[in-house]
C-alpha cells in the first residue's frame, strides 16, 4: 500500500490523527506527533506491593467542567487475553460514557448472560471472531475532571508495531497482567516499548484478581517483579493497582473485596495524574508547514511543537542558519503577541529570507543539532526487512529527505516488530533534538521511496533495550 507524504505532513502539523483511520503501517507515521518532556525520576507502587507505596490521590472534583478540563492521552498494553478490552469496556460503562443504544447493541452481540464489555472496543469483525484486539482502537470520553483520548492497543506479539503507534503520543500507559500468569514475555516487551518511547507514567494493572481469591500476596509478588523490571528499563514512574475488570473491582469504584489496598482506582488515577507535554521552558521549535503570500508579505504557517514564540524574538531559520526577527504572529487568523506549544499559527519575519516548507524556525540562542548523521533507536513496522545500504526517505516534522541506512547494530537487519539501533546518513542537513528532549523534533519515520510505505519509526539519540549500547 502506498502513502501520500503530503497527507502525513498535514496531519503532523495540525494534530488531528484521530479523525482519520489508517492501516497499522500508515498509522505508525503519526507517531511523529508525540512529544513530551523528560519525566520525573521517581517510582511509585500501590499499597500492598513489595516496594514503595501510592501517594494519596485527591478525591475532591476539579472545578473546571469537562469541556474546559485538561486532556490526557493514554494507551493500554499487555499480553493476549489479559483483559485490556474488558478493562476499557468496564471503564466506559461504569463511568457512564456509553450511550444506551451502544450498550444495547453490545448486549445483542454478546453470547453470555450479561453484555460482553470487551465488544465496546473490539470493533473489527475479525477481532470479535478471534476474541483478540488487532488494530489500535481510539476512544474518546470525558468525566467532570478530565477529557481522555484512549488508544486500546493489541497484545499479540504480531501486532507490537500497533502498540508502538498507540503509545507514541501517550502520556500514560496501562500495562495489564493476568494475576494467574504474572509478568510474561509480552509484558516485558511492552514495558521495553514504553521505556523506549519515554512514556512519563506507567500503570501496572494486575487484572483477574477475582480468579486468585483477591490475595494480597499475589499482587505484591507481581508488583515487585514488575517494579524491578521497570527500574532496570529506566521507566520513571509506575503505579500498581489490583483490579478485576470483569467484576469492576478498583476500575471506577473501590473494591470492597480488597480492603488491604489503599491506593486509587484506575479512573481516579487517570483523573489526577499530572499531565505534562513538554517542559515549560523548552526552547521553541516551529516546523514550517506552508508559505502564505499576502500582498508583498510572506507568512510562514505551521504548528509550534514546543515552547513559545513572541513578536520581537530573534530567531534562526534552519538548516540555512540565517537569523532574523519575528515581526508578527497570527493565531486563528487574528494578530497575537505570541504562539504557544501545540498552537497552529503563522509568523511574519523582518527579513526577506528563503524559507520554505520543512524549514525549522528556532530561537537564535537555543539551536538544535544540525547534521547529516543520525543515530537512533527504531522499531521496524513493515514485513520487508530493513538492511544496511537501504535507500529510504526520512520524514522529520514537515521535512522529507533522502537517506541511506549505514549501520544496524547486532544481527545487521531488522524484521517486522523488531527494535534496534541504527545509523543513518541523510542527503541534506537536518535540524533535530534528542527524543528525550522532544518527542516531536526527536522522532522520524523511514519511508520506502518506491511505494510510499512506512517502514520504520525512529527516536533520535535513544538507546534500544537489549542492544550493546543499552548494556554499556
Amino acid at each position: 500500500m502506498t502513502a501520500d507524504l503530503t497527507t502525513f505532513a498535514d496531519l503532523t502539523a495540525f494534530g488531528h490523527p484521530h479523525h482519520v483511520t489508517h492501516p497499522p503501517h500508515v498509522t505508525a507515521a503519526l507517531m511523529m506527533r508525540g512529544i513530551f518532556q523528560e519525566a520525573r525520576s521517581r517510582l511509585t507502587v500501590g499499597t500492598g506491593a513489595q516496594e514503595g507505596h501510592v501517594n494519596p490521590m485527591p478525591t475532591q472534583p476539579l472545578e473546571a467542567p469537562a469541556a474546559e478540563a485538561d486532556l490526557l492521552r493514554w494507551a493500554t498494553a499487555g499480553s493476549v487475553d489479559d483483559g485490556k478490552s474488558t478493562l476499557v469496556g468496564r471503564l466506559l460503562h461504569d463511568s457512564k460514557s456509553v450511550l444506551a443504544d451502544q450498550l444495547e447493541a453490545v448486549a445483542r452481540a454478546s453470547s453470555g448472560e450479561g453484555p460482553d464489555l470487551a465488544l465496546l472496543t473490539d470493533g473489527l469483525r475479525a477481532e470479535r471472531e478471534q476474541g483478540i484486539t488487532i488494530d489500535v482502537a481510539y476512544r474518546y470520553f470525558a468525566t467532570p475532571r478530565r477529557r481522555f483520548i484512549l488508544a486500546d492497543t493489541p497484545g499479540h506479539v504480531q501486532y507490537t508495531r500497533n502498540m508502538v503507534t498507540g503509545a507514541s503520543t501517550a502520556a500514560l500507559t496501562v500495562i495489564l497482567v493476568d494475576a494467574r500468569k504474572g509478568v510474561v514475555e509480552q509484558t516485558r516487551r511492552h514495558a521495553a516499548v514504553a521505556a523506549l518511547l519515554r512514556v512519563p507514567h506507567v500503570v501496572l494493572a494486575v487484572n483477574k484478581m477475582d480468579l486468585v481469591g483477591y490475595e494480597q500476596s499475589v499482587f505484591a509478588r507481581i508488583a515487585g517483579e514488575f517494579t524491578h523490571l521497570a527500574t532496570g528499563l529506566g521507566i520513571p514512574e509506575v503505579t500498581a493497582i489490583p483490579i478485576s475488570a470483569l467484576a469492576g473491582d478498583n476500575v471506577v469504584e473501590p473494591s470492597t473485596r480488597m480492603d488491604w489496598y489503599g491506593g486509587p482506582t484506575v479512573l481516579a488515577h487517570l483523573e489526577t495524574v499530572p499531565v505534562t507535554e513538554e517542559a515549560a521552558d523548552a526552547p521553541a521549535r516551529f516546523p514550517v508547514q506552508y508559505v502564505i503570500r499576502s500582498g508583498d508579505k510572506r507568512l510562514y504557517a505551521g504548528q509550534l511543537a514546543t515552547g513559545e514564540l513572541r513578536v520581537g524574538d530573534r530567531v534562526t531559520v534552519l538548516p540555512s542558519g540565517r537569523t532574523t526577527t519575528v515581526t508578527g504572529v497570527d493565531v486563528l487568523g487574528a494578530p497575537a503577541e505570541l504562539v504557544r506549544s501545540q498552537q497552529s499559527g503563522a509568523l511574519r519575519l523582518a527579513d526577506d529570507l528563503d524559507v520554505s516548507r520543512g524549514d525549522l524556525i528556532v530561537p537564535a540562542v537555543a539551536l538544535p543539532e544540525v547534521s547529516r548523521d543520525v543515530e537512533a533507536a527504531v522499531c521496524h513496522l513493515h514485513e520487508r526487512p530493513l538492511r544496511p545500504g537501504d535507500h529510504v526517505l526520512l520524514r522529520h516534522t514537515t521535512r522529507t529527505v533522502r537517506a541511506v541506512v549505514r549501520r544496524i547494530a547486532g544481527a545487521g537487519r531488522l524484521d517486522l516488530n523488531e527494535i534496534g539501533q541504527v545509523a543513518l546518513r541523510t542527503a541534506e542537513r537536518l535540524a533535530f533534538d534528542r527524543y528525550e528532549d522532544s518527542r516531536r523534533t526527536g522522532s522520524f519515520v523511514l519511508i520506502d521511496p518506491a511505494d510510499g510505505a512506512t517502514l520504520t519509526a525512529g527516536m533520535v539519540g535513544a538507546t534500544a533495550p537489549g542492544t550493546p549500547d543499552a548494556a554499556a
